[in-house]
């Protein structure tokens, strides 16, 4: 089992890194067929919840998942990254929000417990039911860095250097679309997460 999840991650990594561009970033799929296999829900790693829930990615299915990694004690890029998601939020009506989840997952699963997690979703404002927060494993953080071709690396005992992308996947786990950037115009994300909520 481990060998073809191990297989699959690579798949997709190799899929989800082909894209160079700095600040959208456009995956070159061509088939539904195609896209469908390389959805994350076919990841087998289980994540708790900022409110003590064990779920699985393919519990998720039917929403557009607008996610990013951070980890809480962050004083640099992540609250930039924090006030993107929320610019974000705004901007989806309320009759499309309830098919919109925002996720944050913990690039520190170590510290980022689901209580901390918690206590900063309250922190942060960002307590209604589309925000979720994820903890998962050291092992399911570092795979799922990769399939967003997210770069992430310890650098003291209590900080990381990551990249800062936000990225949208459509209601079958498949990724649509990727920007890259602190405070750079939301636009484009936006308009993806709107288009796959009329579909």
């Amino acid at each position: 089992m481990k060998t073809l999840t191990t297989a699959y991650t690579l798949a997709l990594i190799l899929f989800f890194s082909c894209s160079s561009q700095k600040e959208k970033r456009e995956p070159a799929f061509q088939s539904t067929e195609e896209l469908e296999e390389m959805s994350i829900y076919h990841l087998p790693s289980k994540w708790n919840t900022q409110n003590s829930e064990q779920i699985e990615l393919k519990d998720l299915q039917g929403n557009v998942l607008v996610m990013v990694m951070i980890y809480t004690s962050c004083q640099m890029a992540c609250p930039r990254l924090v006030a993107d998601m929320r610019n974000i939020d705004l901007q989806i009506e309320g009759s499309l929000k309830k098919n919109v989840k925002m996720i944050l997952v913990s690039i520190d699963p170590e510290t980022d417990t689901p209580e901390k997690l918690k206590k900063f979703s309250i922190e942060n404002q960002m307590e209604g039911k589309q925000w979720l927060f994820l903890q998962g494993t050291t092992e399911s953080v570092r795979e799922f860095a990769n399939v967003l071709a997210v770069k992430y690396k310890k650098i003291t005992p209590i900080d990381f250097s990551h990249s800062n992308i936000i990225s949208v996947f459509d209601q079958k786990g498949v990724l649509r679309h990727q920007q890259e950037g602190l405070g750079v115009d939301n636009k484009s994300t936006i308009e993806a997460i709107l288009n796959l909520c009329k579909h």
